[in-house]
């Protein structure tokens, strides 16, 4: 070894420890975004839930009797959620089947959540 000559790193071993800081930094990045992402959805899926549920609920205390479909929106956490309801006797003939889609939009394409119960006829 020369005494006066200095070692340290070369470009290239810089260069190389970029490139895995940055796929680090990426990979993070997305895990994060995907982590968001599923709180949204879990959060969106338990007001529909709760939605439905008040739906059922409120069927249970003013039956309806008779098979039929009905349309439309209930408040939510701050928020307008938008409902189709199927009504029809289930098998057996001793109850009601009802069948409730909760959909975060007006368009009504993409059901958040399905909730299914049963009335006493």
């Amino acid at each position: 070894m020369v005494a006066g000559r200095q070692r340290g790193f070369t470009l290239l071993e810089v260069l190389v420890a970029l490139v895995v800081v940055a796929v680090a930094v990426a990979a993070l990045a997305r895990a994060g975004a995907q982590a968001v992402n599923g709180q949204f959805e879990a959060e969106q899926r338990t007001m529909a839930l709760w939605v439905a549920d008040n739906l059922l609920a409120e069927l249970r205390l003013d039956p309806p009797g008779q098979s039929g479909r009905s349309q439309g929106s209930a408040d939510m956490g701050g928020r307008v959620w938008h409902y189709d309801v199927l009504i029809q006797t289930a098998p057996g003939d001793e109850m009601l089947r009802v069948d409730v889609a909760i959909f975060a939009d007006a368009r009504r394409r993409q059901p958040v959540f399905t909730h299914t119960g049963f009335l006493p006829l």
